[in-house]
Formats: structure tokens, sequence, C-alpha cells
């Protein structure tokens, strides 16, 4: 399968995470265009103009976020989200680790496009290496005059720190984040007030993802019209795709939006391993509803999943096969959700812990005919009610199986047993 790569097009080229090497495929020189011929105003419409939408999993268009920066005089930062930390999701992780400086080229231009003079990367607790390659080549950004004071003669400066979480997946969530950057305890904060208006520190902030800001060199060298030429009207661009699941080439795929599910499990990814079949398929990482086989000719945009029953999010596409119990795949999900809660607020920290429970009965197979009603009440009481969206992304999976695969539950519940001769492990301990 022929692949239109950007973001990923230099992942086999030795040492590409080394500033020579990267120079030598033409690193930088986006940077040194965006500040020999844009003004900062230029570079937040030629982003909006390009149509990038944010790649964490919210998919709000990154140039009108920039946009609510209010002009009040105040100090502004750059936070770059790589607590990537979504069952199914990776490929922020390659980003960081393979190809460093596309990134802090990337936080550069944004940072000189938004005003910032200092910008923050939050790894990731367990990304020890992705965090030692970023402050690596941060070193030699400043080394070599693309960080610090009047950077190539434009009168702009700019410093980067390179900041790791200590792995608590709440603080993937922006508000969080920030919490946990000025050194408190990794809990959302209320909104409104938005980062935009009082973030970090309590001035104006843009949190971006990873992969959102990497895309923004690309835009500089080729322009919003090249972007905008490929995915749909409101879903334009490339995506970084991490395919898991029993096919037989896992991992990232770049693709344009709107390609077919389809195309990505069998041309991409190779298709399934021989003798498997798929069962079903979780689209943009464990937070989403999962999609049935009859789904698999939907676009992969953001508007197409949506309406398909699902959402794009983070665009961890794990694909289960024919032998996967279901029960187990929810309980599973579930309790990640219940060890992630921060506890804040009483629906998460209660609904998490007790649809857990429930499901480890009915996969041991002491559940009742009431259990399945009884997640459902329980998800009806977090659906919505949740003081951040950890609480309704424990749902997005558990309640779209229950839809689909009820008569799964229900058999593990009249056998005591799971059907499909899943070994029963206790969920809570493993």
């Amino acid at each position: 399968m022929s692949q239109t790569f950007y973001l990923l097009r230099n992942r086999e080229v030795p040492q590409i995470g080394h500033m020579d090497v990267y120079r030598e495929h033409g690193g930088y020189d986006a940077l040194k265009k965006s500040l020999a011929e844009f003004e900062p105003e230029q570079l937040v419409d030629l982003v909006k103009r390009s149509g990038l939408r944010g790649r964490g999993g919210a998919g709000f268009p990154t140039g009108v976020k920039w946009g609510f920066l209010p002009k009040d005089g105040r100090p502004r930062y750059l936070v770059v989200n790589s607590d990537e930390a979504e069952p199914g999701t990776f490929k922020d992780r390659e980003l960081i680790e393979n190809n460093p400086h596309q990134l802090i080229e990337g936080m550069i231009i944004s940072s000189y496009a938004i005003g910032a003079g200092q910008a923050y990367v939050y790894c990731r607790g367990e990304f020890l290496k992705g965090s030692e390659e970023l402050a690596r080549a941060v070193k030699e950004a400043y080394a070599a005059g693309f960080l610090g004071e009047n950077i190539l003669g434009s009168g702009f400066s700019l410093d980067i720190f390179v900041y790791r979480g200590a792995g608590a997946y709440i603080c993937g969530e922006e508000s969080a984040l920030l919490e946990s950057l000025e050194g408190r305890r990794g809990n959302p904060r209320l909104k409104p007030p938005f980062p935009a208006v009082a973030g970090l520190y309590g001035m104006p902030t843009i949190v971006n993802n990873v992969e959102t800001i990497t895309n923004v060199p690309a835009i500089v060298t080729h322009g919003a019209e090249w972007y905008t030429s490929m995915g749909t009207e409101k879903s334009p661009g490339l995506k970084i795709m991490s395919v898991s699941g029993k096919v037989n080439r896992p991992g990232n795929y770049e693709i344009p939006l709107a390609t077919p599910l389809r195309t990505l499990i069998e041309e991409y990814a190779g298709g399934m391993q021989e003798g498997r079949s798929i069962k079903c398929v979780i689209p943009g990482g464990s937070s989403v509803p999962l999609l049935m086989p009859d789904k698999l000719d939907t676009p992969l945009d953001y508007e197409s999943v949506l309406q398909a029953g699902s959402m794009l999010g983070s665009g961890g596409c794990i694909v289960l096969d024919d032998t996967v119990c279901i029960v187990r795949a929810a309980a599973r999900l579930v309790k990640f959700y219940r060890e992630e809660s921060c506890g804040k607020c009483t629906p998460c920290r209660e609904g998490t812990y007790w649809m857990t429970d429930v499901l480890d009965r009915i996969e041991a197979g002491a559940g009742n005919e009431a259990d399945l009603d009884m997640l459902l009440d329980i998800a009806d009481n977090m659906n919505g009610k949740c003081f951040c969206p950890l609480g309704d992304a424990s749902l997005g999976f558990m309640v779209s199986a229950i839809k689909h695969f009820r008569d799964e539950f229900e058999a593990h519940v009249r056998e005591h047993r799971c059907p499909l001769g899943a070994k029963v492990y206790d969920t809570v301990n493993y």
C-alpha cells in the first residue's frame, strides 16, 4: 500500500532525531520561513485557513483556538500535551522518540504565532526515552541558535522546558495537566475560565497535542491549500492512526482523513491474521464506542465516524477479533478508568468503581439478570454529570458493548462462565 507521508516521512532515516541529520532533510527551514516571511497574525490566519484540527481527541480547530487568546498584554504560554495514555494510542510516542526536532520546530513556530516567550512539553511519566530525547534535542536547538534570545536575528525569543509527569492519565485533560505542571495534584479545574484566558500560572495559555503542533511546519512549508487538498472540507489533512489487535502489521499509519476504515485495516495494516475475523473495532481509542463490521466502509474523518455512532478521538484503532470476550474487554477497560479517576467528583469516583464491580461479577460467572440494567443505570447517572470528560470516557465502549453484544453478556449470566471459553481472570488484581 503506497502511503502519503509527512509527519512520518523520515521514520526510516537513521539518526533523524539529531540536529545535523534533521537539518539535512529540511529541518528548521519552515522556522526560517516563518520568521522571515510572516507576521504572527499571518501565521495564525494560515493555520485557520488550513483547517487543522486538534489531534488529541476533541478535534477543535487549532487556529480558532489560538485566536481566543486575549490581547491584554499579559505573558502567554504554549503547552504541548504529550501525556499520551489512552489505551490503543501510541502515535505521539513515536513522534517524540524518533523525531523530536520536528515537534520542537513546530513549537517555536507556534509560539511565535501566538506571542509566547516560554513553552512547555508535558510528557507522560512512562515516556522516559521520549523525555530524554526531547531534552537532548532542546539542548541541540539552543546550541544551533533556534532557541533562546533573538532567534535567527528576528527579535523573537523563546525558552522550551521538558516536564515529565508521574503517570496519571487524568493529566491528559488540559486543566489537570496545568495543575500538575504548576506542582499541584493533577485534578481538573472548573471551566470557564478556559486556559486561553487563565491557564498556566493564571496567564493566557494554549494547550495543544504533540501531533497537532508537529503539523505546523508542514503547513508553513506547503501552504494551507496543500493541507486542505487532503481529507474533507471539515476534516482536512493527514492523521496518524495507531492500529493494534490481531492484524498482520500493527503500528502507526499516516493517512489522509476520510480514508475508509476498511482500507486502514486491510491495506495499511495488512488485514487480519490468518484464521481471525473482525468482531468489532474501536476506532479512536478506548474512550469511544465500538463499530461493528458493517461499518468498515466508514470514512475516517470526524464527521463520518460520529455519524456512524463513534468518534475518531485520538486515532487509536483497536481491532477486536472473533476470539475476544467482549465482557472481559469491557471489564478491563472500565477498570482502567476506575484506576485513573482522580476521585474529585462523585459520579466518576463511585460510578467507575461500581461498574468494575458488576462487570467483574458477570465475567466471573456470578452475575444475575439485573446486572445489565444496573450497568446502564449507572452509566446514565454518570453521562454528562462528571466534572471532566474522564467519567464519560469510561462509558463509550461498555455501553456500546451491551448494545451490540447483549447476548454475550446474558450468556455469561445464564451459563455462569465465558461462552467463548476465555480464561477467567480476577480483573481487580491482575
